[in-house]
């Protein structure tokens, strides 16, 4: 489980092709000294096991994986969020993230206004439902506030901090970022349906 408050950014090294997906390599980040194989990092949002640890840190991508996020095509040199796992005792700064990417999303307009930057993403119709007003979504693994919603698109707000210390100082529009909609609306949308008439 994840906040949604990104704790690091780190660079693509390389994306090594496997048998049954891909090995992604990150540059290591400087603070992070107590690092242990096989924990649980979100990588752009996508909960990632940590597969080896030197001057840079590599996750195994499955075929899935690659097919649902922007992991796959990322290039060399690209940023991308990190985010360690949520201990017992800590604080939840965000909303409830798994790091199960539901799909991409690309960016349709990227435009500062004042401090701020205003961003613009498209919304696929197949999760649209899962979208509110003022509701919580992961886009990179950032716990973002809706601010405004049309069926086709969402849009956000996005404080200096934030463009400051993630990924998207760097994103254009016409990128695609990983996109989690709101675990909740997701039980919810289950837990009403199972009671429905068919």
């Amino acid at each position: 489980m994840f906040t949604g408050l990104v704790e690091e950014t780190a660079e693509v090294v390389a994306m090594e092709k496997t048998s049954g997906g891909a090995r992604l390599h990150v540059t290591t980040p400087a603070s992070w000294l107590d690092l242990a194989i096989g924990e649980s990092i979100a990588v752009n949002g996508c909960c990632l096991t940590l597969a080896t640890i030197s001057d840079t840190v590599s996750f195994d991508l499955l075929d899935e994986t690659l097919r649902r996020t922007n992991l796959g095509v990322l290039p060399n040199h690209a940023i991308v969020n990190l985010e360690r796992a949520l201990p017992v005792n800590g604080r939840l700064g965000g909303h409830f993230v798994q790091g199960h990417i539901d799909c991409v999303g690309e960016i349709l307009a990227l435009e500062q206004s004042g401090a701020d930057h205003r961003l613009e993403i498209a919304l696929p119709s197949a999760f649209s439902q899962y979208v509110v007003f003022k509701g919580s979504i992961a886009v990179d693994g950032i716990s973002l506030t809706v601010a405004e919603l049309a069926p086709d698109r969402f849009t956000l707000w996005i404080i200096p901090h934030t463009m400051q210390h993630t990924s998207l100082h760097g994103r254009i529009a016409g990128d695609l970022v990983n996109l989690e909609f709101d675990l909740l609306a997701k039980y919810l949308e289950r837990l009403v349906s199972a009671r429905l008439p068919s």
